[in-house]
């Protein structure tokens, strides 16, 4: 069995709970202290493109579903994931730069420790990227 095999979740309804355990990101001390809860975070003004991105990526995701089910050839698959995890890793580098340019960018008008916080956090953001 693959990594990606291992990983493929069942499908499920737009808005339900995610099957399986429940892995809580670590968080940096006071990293999200300038934005609690849910709020205006770097991505919101591109918002309805991220989930129009988001939802395309969720139909390759269930083309390859579809593609299991029907006993695709093992390379057209592989190929599928390939194209999968690209869009997938485009999507993050995309809230990354936002994420910098939003989050990071506040916090080095305000520096301190807040400056401190948020470096880290898009610098353990960028070691968890590149060991995806």
């Amino acid at each position: 069995m693959t990594t990606t095999q291992a990983r493929t979740e069942p499908e499920q309804a737009p808005g339900a709970e995610p099957h399986g355990e429940h892995v809580a990101l670590p968080k940096t001390p006071d990293a999200h202290a300038a934005h609690p809860g849910h709020g205006p975070h770097g991505y919101s003004a591109q918002k309805d493109a991220h989930l129009k991105r988001l939802r395309r990526i969720e139909g390759q995701i269930r083309g390859l579903q579809r593609m299991v089910d029907e006993d695709v050839y093992c390379i057209d698959v592989l190929t599928q994931v390939s194209a999968s995890t690209k869009a997938l890793q485009s999507f993050a580098l995309s809230l990354l730069e936002e994420h910098l340019r939003h989050c990071v960018a506040a916090a080095a008008e305000e520096g301190g420790t807040e400056l401190d916080a948020k470096v880290a956090e898009a610098t353990a953001a960028i070691g968890r990227l590149l060991r995806s």
